[in-house]
C-alpha cells in the first residue's frame, strides 16, 4: 500500500512553516496517542503515520530531500528502516514535543494533594416585592463536611493510619510502558490506598472511613433590593468541603421572581394598566393608581384616550448596585359598559344625537315584547 503524502498526513500546506508544523504535529499526536485511546489499532496506526511524518518534516534536511524527490528521497536515509523502536534522527525532538504535550513523563496529578470543594447551586424563590426592596430569607441546603467524629481523617478516633507500604506514602506508582518512542515510564496512582499514601487500619464508624458525612444546613442570606431573575448571589466557602485540607467551595443562589398579579418588570421600570369608566374618561377624575408602596392619587384630564400611558419617576425597581430607581408606567383601559339600564340608555342616545352621531334603535326581543303583553 503507496504511503500518504506526509503534507495531507499533519493536514498542513507545503509552504507551512516550523512553527506550524510542530502545532498540526501536537494537536493530532494528542487526538491519537495509544494512551487516549486503549486497544484502537486504527488510532495506534494514524499515531504512527502522524510520528513519521513529522520526523521527516521537522528536519529541515529530510524535508527538503522529501520536496524534491517524495518518499524516495527519505526511505533510504531518513532512519526509518529500523522501524519505530529505533528512529536515528529527530527522536530527542519528538521526544521532547510529546514530553512537554502531556505535563512531562506523563506524569498524573498528586491524588493527595489539597483540592478545592465543589460548588453549590441552589435555586430560590421570592416574591416581586422582596426582589424589589430586599429582604432576609433562611434557606435549607445539604453538603458533605469533614466527620464530626473522626474530624475528616476518616480514622476511628484513638488509632492511627499507616503509610501504604506499596507506593511508600506518595499515592503514586511508576511504571514502565513500551511506545512508539521506546520505553517511558509513567507515573499512575495507587491502587492501594488510591491516591492518599495512607491505609485506614480501623475506619470511622460514622463516615465508613471516607472522612466526609452528609449534613443539613440552614443559613440567613440578605438579598439586596433590586434583584432579578437570573441574579446569582455567591458565598464563599458555603459549598462542599475540600479535599486533602483544601478550601471548602462555594455556594451561589440563583434568585428567581415570582410574577406579581398587577406588575411587570422591564429592567428597573414597573408597568401596569388600570381600567377607567367611559365617564371618568370623558369627564376627567382623580383615581388610585397601585404602586409598590402606596397608591398613588392621580388626575386624569378629561377625554383621557384608551391605551394612554402615565409615567411615574422613581416609583419603580431600585438599582441592585445601590443607586437611582426606575419608574412606573400606567395604561389607562377605557372599560365599555356591557349592561345599561333606559335611562343610561337614554341619556346615551341624546348624547349621541347631540354629539350628531347615528346609533343603531334598540329593538326589543320575543322576551320583551312578551314582557309588555303581561305587564300592559
Amino acid at each position: 500500500m503507496s504511503k500518504r503524502d506526509y503534507y495531507e498526513v499533519l493536514g498542513i500546506d507545503r509552504n507551512a512553516s516550523e512553527t506550524e508544523i510542530k502545532r498540526a504535529f501536537r494537536q493530532l499526536a494528542k487526538k491519537y496517542h495509544p494512551d487516549l485511546n486503549p486497544d484502537n489499532k486504527e488510532a495506534e496506526q494514524k499515531f504512527k503515520e502522524i510520528n513519521e511524518a513529522y520526523e521527516v518534516l521537522s528536519d529541515s534536511d529530510k524535508k527538503a530531500r522529501y520536496d524534491r524527490f517524495g518518499h524516495a528521497g527519505v526511505d533510504q536515509n531518513g532512519g526509518f528502516g529500523q522501524g519505530f523502536g529505533g528512529f536515528t534522527g529527530g527522536f530527542g525532538d519528538i521526544f521532547e514535543d510529546i514530553f512537554d504535550m502531556f505535563g512531562g513523563g506523563f506524569s498524573s496529578t498528586r491524588k493527595n494533594a489539597p483540592r478545592k470543594g465543589s460548588d453549590i447551586k441552589y435555586r430560590l424563590d421570592i416574591d416581586f416585592e422582596e426582589a424589589a426592596f430586599g429582604a432576609e430569607k433562611e434557606i435549607e441546603f445539604s453538603r458533605t463536611e469533614n466527620c464530626s467524629k473522626c474530624n475528616g481523617t476518616g480514622a476511628e478516633p484513638g488509632t492511627n493510619k499507616t503509610k501504604c507500604s506499596k507506593c511508600s506514602g506518595t499515592g503514586e506508582i511508576k511504571y514502565a510502558q513500551n511506545t512508539p518512542f521506546g520505553k517511558i515510564v509513567r507515573v499512575g496512582t495507587c491502587d492501594i490506598c488510591h491516591g492518599s499514601g495512607e491505609i485506614i487500619d480501623k475506619p470511622c464508624t460514622t463516615c465508613s472511613g471516607s472522612g466526609k458525612e452528609r449534613k443539613t444546613r440552614k443559613i440567613n442570606i440578605k438579598i439586596p433590593a433590586g434583584v432579578d431573575t437570573g441574579s446569582v448571589i455567591p458565598l464563599r466557602g458555603e459549598g462542599e468541603s475540600g479535599e486533602k485540607g483544601g478550601p471548602s467551595g462555594d455556594l451561589y443562589i440563583y434568585i428567581n421572581v415570582k410574577p406579581h398579579e398587577i406588575f411587570t418588570r422591564e429592567g428597573n421600570d414597573i408597568f401596569c394598566e388600570v381600567p377607567i369608566s367611559f365617564v371618568q374618561a370623558s369627564l376627567g377624575a382623580e383615581i388610585d393608581i397601585p404602586s409598590l408602596e402606596d397608591e398613588i392619587k392621580h388626575v386624569i384630564p378629561e377625554g383621557t384616550q384608551t391605551g394612554t400611558v402615565f409615567k411615574f419617576k422613581n416609583k419603580g425597581i431600585p438599582n441592585v448596585r445601590g443607586y437611582g430607581r426606575g419608574d412606573q408606567y400606567v395604561k389607562v383601559v377605557v372599560k365599555v359598559p356591557t349592561k345599561l339600564t333606559e335611562n343610561q340608555r337614554e341619556l346615551l342616545k341624546q348624547f349621541a344625537i347631540e354629539s350628531g352621531e347615528r346609533v343603531s334603535e334598540h329593538k326589543k326581543g320575543f322576551f320583551d315584547k312578551v314582557k309588555d303583553a303581561f305587564t300592559g
